[in-house]
């Protein structure tokens, strides 16, 4: 509570309504649209924080890591696998080098039942092994593959 009143706020001169910097949209308040340029001139030190063209990248890596948790995949490949797409965001489409991806995730009951054929080494076999999951960030389709304890 006392880091949210230490940051920095003001009133709003179209609503009169308290508003936190962070808070703002392009620059206005997000409660009535008035435009803060006067506010944004003198607190120019917190431009990082009014730069709200990162909110569309969060709402991404929301999604991406919400629907590789639903999938099984643990937090740590989701965060390894967003930390090496974001490298590659800084590039033009053009020219990005690694869009595809294979993720570990667990085997259910059905999965550990049934026949399987490995991915590596194209041999059938019952226990055991690892299931992933494939594809490529560019395209919605995921590929499952199984592969067995030998290889």
């Amino acid at each position: 509570m006392t880091s949210r009143m230490q940051s920095p706020h003001t009133t709003c001169p179209g609503c009169q309504e308290e508003v936190f910097l962070d808070e703002l949209v392009g620059g206005k308040c997000p409660l009535c649209g008035c435009s803060l340029e006067e506010f944004d001139e003198s607190f120019g030190e917190y431009e990082g924080i009014l730069d709200r063209s990162d909110l569309s990248w969060l709402i991404f890596n929301y999604f991406v890591f919400k629907k590789f948790v639903d999938l099984g995949v643990s937090p740590h490949q989701i965060m390894e696998f967003i930390k090496t797409y974001e490298q590659n965001a800084d590039a033009p489409p053009e020219e990005w080098t690694k869009t595809d991806f294979a993720l570990e995730i667990p085997m259910t009951i059905w999965d550990q039942i049934m026949p399987k054929y490995c991915a590596k080494c194209k041999k059938l076999f019952f226990r055991g092994g690892k299931k992933s999951i494939c594809g490529d960030i560019r395209r919605t389709q995921l590929t499952v593959l199984y592969a067995c304890d030998r290889c």
